[in-house]
């Protein structure tokens, strides 16, 4: 009798628990059909060599310093204002700063680290990215953290260059940003 009082307790609770399980993977399948927030826009960066932007340390081979070109080694620092269109003198909605070392050895491309802090009419606040980036091609960026707006923003920044001619460097920066099902942006446009 009492084997068979624990046999019944054994299967009340296999019966519980399949059940609970059932539940718990319905309710996580779920979470995955919610659509999420987005934006996409385009702002342009504005570089200026020894004005808001310098070269800390010269790099070791490669070839010399150009507009396009940077010795593999050199470590470049930025902090560029962000405009709403190409012409360096339309409006200031923004600043990208940060950090690059040119990683290959024809100084083409390096690894970038930089914060974008954006004061738009409906957002506010930074994006940090990380990744390579080719000076004479478009490169993608991962976004990898956010404040203010963009806090737990996921996506990535597309920057490719537009003028690379004369003192002032001009690039085009795409948006691609997400806000996950649990992070809505406080001021959604």
């Amino acid at each position: 009798m009492a084997l068979s009082v624990c046999y019944s307790s054994f299967l009340s609770y296999l019966l519980l628990f399949v059940l609970l399980f059932r539940d718990a993977s319905s309710i996580s399948h779920h979470h995955h059909h919610h659509e999420l927030k987005s934006i996409h826009f385009t702002l342009f960066q504005h570089e200026t060599i020894n004005k808001t932007a310098y070269l800390i340390v010269n790099g070791v081979a490669g070839p010399s310093i150009s507009q396009t070109t940077t010795p593999f080694g050199t470590l470049y620092v930025f902090h560029d204002p962000l405009t709403l269109k190409a012409n360096s003198n339309s409006k200031i909605v923004g600043t990208a700063e940060g950090t690059s070392i040119t990683s290959s050895l024809n100084g083409l491309q390096s690894i970038s680290i930089a914060k974008i802090t954006l004061m738009m009419n409906h957002y506010k606040g930074s994006i940090s990215v990380v990744g390579g980036t080719h000076n004479t091609k478009p490169s993608n960026h991962p976004v990898v953290g956010g404040t203010g707006d963009f806090l737990f923003v996921q996506g990535y920044v597309t920057s490719s260059p537009v003028d690379l001619s004369g003192i002032t460097v001009t690039y085009k920066i795409q948006f691609h940003l997400y806000w996950p099902p649990y992070a809505i942006p406080s001021h959604p446009k």
